[in-house]
């Protein structure tokens, strides 16, 4: 399976935003610095978050981004769901009429339970989980220094 950079750098911004929870609105232009992603690409991947209700903008001089509900509540699956836009690992598993071996197909099986897989792994990870993990890294890191 292969991410989209939509979906990558999808999970880096609201992981970054999980990182700044009740904190008041976040900038683009901090998200974009932190996380090395062009505020225009960040600006196209907050419309479909926005849309299903991840995100909210706040407007104003302080204005930004933040997390509609609380990092605990969002998990990986839906993000990587909303951004990839689709939930198969092969196009014949929504579509089994573009394959003429659909109903024969002894791998079609093993991509949809492949798929189940990685989605239940994705759905036990919320933003909430990845946000503690990079402060620990950060952590770690410091104490390196």
């Amino acid at each position: 399976m292969k991410l989209s950079t939509r979906s990558r750098y999808g999970a880096r911004l609201m992981v970054d935003l999980a990182l700044h929870y009740n904190q008041g609105p976040v900038q683009l232009s901090e998200i974009s610095k932190r996380q090395d992603i062009s505020v225009k690409y960040l600006e196209q991947i907050l419309i479909p978050l926005k849309k299903a209700g991840y995100v909210v903008t706040v407007r104003g001089p302080k204005g930004g981004y933040m997390l509609a509900d609380p990092p605990e509540e969002i998990t990986m699956a839906q993000i990587v769901e909303l951004l990839e836009g689709r939930r198969n690992l092969v196009a014949c598993m929504a579509n089994p009429e573009i394959c003429s071996r659909s109903d024969v197909c002894i791998t079609k099986n093993l991509w949809e339970e492949l798929t189940e897989m990685i989605y239940e792994k994705l759905e036990s990870i919320t933003l909430a989980d990845l946000a503690e993990k990079a402060r620990r890294k950060d952590e770690n890191r410091k104490e390196m220094e």
